[in-house]
């Protein structure tokens, strides 16, 4: 992240990220429905973990690429985001996700799959917990690779983008792998489908924090000299998501 980057200008790659995550992973979701399940399941997980990949690549040295309120609020509360910096990026995040929806609405105007809304297929009991595990798994990952010295950095998007990928392969099925509330709230807007959508605010927070703690309590402590401090101080560049 450059910390001499404006926290606008922050925000609004935050917001840039978003919206290409809900227009192509959505729209890769509306596309699987609109033609015959064309892409499966596979392609659809396939879209999403790419292009999360790429966009931590396109702006992970902007704003660290959070690209996800659970996201940005798990670093703040284990102190490696600034707190007072937080609404600006879920700001960004939500209104980019949203301008994505409705984008699809505009151009798919029959809401084919809702245009990508998560809709769990079992119970919300279970569901809560599918996302709060799929969410913990991706943020052990992001912790890992973007405020660790000693992961390898230069792989940290295709680490995250995997994770993502992974994710939506198992889960997809059960609860659309959200795992972000803005890629939730986005389509929710757009198509008026808000069928246990609290499920998809809960999940991902209450993950997203549990895999952030997971990981500093197994960490250990490095060598000092190798100790990163809260991200973008300059000793490490943060190269996020989801």
């Amino acid at each position: 992240m450059d910390k001499s980057l404006p926290l606008p200008r922050r925000a609004a790659a935050e917001g840039l990220a978003a919206f290409a995550l809900v227009f192509a992973g959505c729209g890769a979701v509306v596309t699987n429905a609109a033609y015959d399940n064309a892409l499966g399941t596979v392609g659809v997980a396939l879209a999403f973990g790419l292009v999360i990949m790429v966009m931590v690549y396109a702006t992970g040295h902007l704003s660290g690429a959070h690209i996800n309120p659970a996201v940005t609020l798990a670093f703040a509360l284990s102190r490696h985001f600034p707190r007072t910096e937080a609404a600006a990026y879920v700001a960004g995040q939500v209104a980019g996700a949203t301008a994505a929806a409705l984008l699809l609405l505009a151009i798919w105007p029959g809401q084919p799959a809702e245009l990508g809304a998560t809709v769990p297929s079992v119970g919300p009991g279970s569901a809560l917990a599918y996302e709060a595990v799929l969410t913990a798994l991706l943020m052990f990952v992001i912790m890992a690779v973007a405020t660790d010295t000693r992961a390898v950095g230069a792989a940290a998007a295709l680490a995250i983008g995997g994770t993502v990928g992974l994710d939506a392969l198992f889960g997809g099925p059960v609860t659309g792998a959200s795992m972000n509330p803005a890629r939730s709230l986005g389509p929710a807007l757009a198509s008026g489908t808000w069928t246990d959508f609290w499920i998809y605010l809960a999940g991902p927070i209450l993950g997203a924090s549990a895999g952030a703690i997971a990981y500093q309590a197994v960490r250990g402590r490095p060598p000092l000299p190798t100790e990163p401090e809260a991200p973008g101080d300059g000793s490490r560049p943060l190269r996020l998501p989801a």
